[in-house]
């Protein structure tokens, strides 16, 4: 009988691509990190709508300035969360910063004219309306 031989190497660790915090007023901040695409998809739209629905009032912030790469499957899920905030009386509110890899397919879609954009998590959570 052999043993089996265990692999040298160990797997990368993945870190989430989301989490989550609430501010000392109760509103939550999801901050999102690395790409979102078709696999990473589903994490986001699940973050988003989790906080949205633990929120009592007001909205949601969406910190998207450490995205890396934002696909179309990306872009469906902030018209997702967008929608479910919007049912459920809590608009998000989505943090852009300077990232050209954000704003660009945001801009090129026109959904600059829908979703509520914002260059820092502060300026969005001062916003009135």
């Amino acid at each position: 009988m052999t043993a089996v031989e265990k692999p040298t190497h160990a797997l990368p660790v993945v870190p989430p691509l989301c989490s989550t915090r609430r501010t000392p007023e109760g509103t939550p901040v999801v901050s999102v990190e690395g790409e979102i695409d078709a696999a990473s998809a589903t994490e986001l739209t699940t973050a988003v709508a989790a906080a949205v629905d633990g929120a009592a009032a007001g909205f949601c912030v969406l910190d998207l300035s450490a995205v890396t790469f934002l696909n179309a499957a990306g872009l469906a899920a902030l018209v997702s969360v967008a929608g479910h905030g919007e049912r459920h009386g809590l608009p998000v509110r989505v943090v852009v910063d300077s990232n050209r890899r954000v704003i660009r397919p945001i801009e090129v879609t026109g959904l600059d004219r829908s979703l509520a954009l914002f260059h820092t998590v502060e300026e969005a959570l001062r916003a009135h309306g």
